[in-house]
């Protein structure tokens, strides 16, 4: 899908193109390319004279090579958005060129953007820049607000987290954790473990997006200024994600407590009843290895006898265990 972006009267529009012809009748700031088709590549090749490079798209490139400037003056910036899915969280791979420098070109003062599905990032940026007249300006513009949105995205994510694990506490610390809800508990943590490591990541990809446009010089001075206010507000979603982190440990320590508890219940069970039983087994050892004189057959009251001796030295104990409190 290939999606253009213009501004009108300061609010970003949006109109997708279908044909090379198309691009003529606009002077968009963003082009958009969503799953391109080799077609809708070759049309922006063909116009914008902007070669996409084959391998934009990898997840395996060399981070050396992910921020760099070709010869022309093309900026490309290869970025991880977070798709902040509870049951199945991941980042996407989007590639960024921008050329600010060769007036040659149709491709100056335009951000093209290559990814393979539609993110939360970008759908939020395109929501707020319709209804917020001047919110975008330039193409620099919109490249540093999806890195801003993406702070604010990621902010929410750990508010989320932080949301689902205060339920899972309550669950926890309740007292009565019995082992289905043990692992509920534990699958719930593991999933916020696994959302809030790729946040950090996701941040710490975003940083460094934010500090190359930094130091490429290609944003004004109060880009410059709205660059650094984002890396202050991811400076400050580290200490939530190492919070967490903690958070989490903690949780799964109390979580694997209480199993071992009940597993020591049930091992508690049967230490009982072994010992209960000794007295029983030792005394029926003792008839049994008895052959020169044996009550129970020279006797009437022999089997009764020995079966009273038995369950009275099997009661005796159980009744010194339950004194001390060991069968609650």
């Amino acid at each position: 899908m290939l999606n253009i972006f213009t501004l009108v009267h300061g609010r970003l529009v949006q109109e997708e193109i279908d044909s090379l012809e198309e691009l003529s009748n606009f002077q968009p700031i963003w082009v958009d390319l969503e799953s391109p088709t080799p077609d809708e590549k070759r049309w922006v090749s063909e116009y914008y004279g902007v070669t996409i490079p084959a391998d934009a798209m990898d997840e395996d490139i060399e981070e050396s090579a992910r921020f760099y400037e070709e010869d022309n003056g093309e900026l490309h910036i290869r970025s991880d958005f977070l798709v902040a899915d509870e049951f199945s969280p991941q980042t996407v791979r989007v590639a960024f060129i921008i050329n600010l420098v060769n007036d040659n070109l149709r491709s100056k003062g335009v951000l093209f953007t290559i990814h393979d599905e539609d993110l939360p990032v970008f759908r939020l940026l395109r929501l707020r820049a319709r209804r917020a007249p001047g919110l975008i300006e330039d193409a620099r513009e919109v490249l540093l607000s999806l890195f801003e949105v993406d702070a604010e995205y990621s902010a929410d994510a750990l508010e989320g987290i932080y949301d689902h694990l205060e339920v899972a506490g309550k669950k926890v610390l309740s007292g009565d954790v019995t082992d289905a809800l043990a692992s509920e508990v534990l699958g719930a943590i593991a999933r916020q473990e696994d959302l809030n490591g790729r946040i950090r990541r996701n941040v710490m990809d975003t940083r460094r997006a934010v500090s190359f446009m930094m130091r490429s010089k290609m944003l004004t001075s109060s880009q410059f200024e709205n660059a650094r206010q984002i890396l202050r507000d991811i400076d400050s979603l580290d200490s939530h994600t190492a919070f967490l982190f903690d958070k989490i440990n903690f949780l799964m320590d109390a979580t694997v407590g209480f199993i071992n508890i009940n597993q020591n219940k049930i091992i508690k069970i049967f230490s009982v009843a072994s010992v209960a039983l000794l007295p029983p087994t030792l005394i029926a050892s003792i008839y049994g290895m008895n052959f020169q004189y044996m009550p129970e057959l020279a006797q009437e009251w022999g089997y009764p006898y020995a079966i009273a001796l038995m369950v009275a030295s099997a009661l005796v104990p159980m009744y010194f265990f339950r004194k001390r409190g060991w069968l609650k």
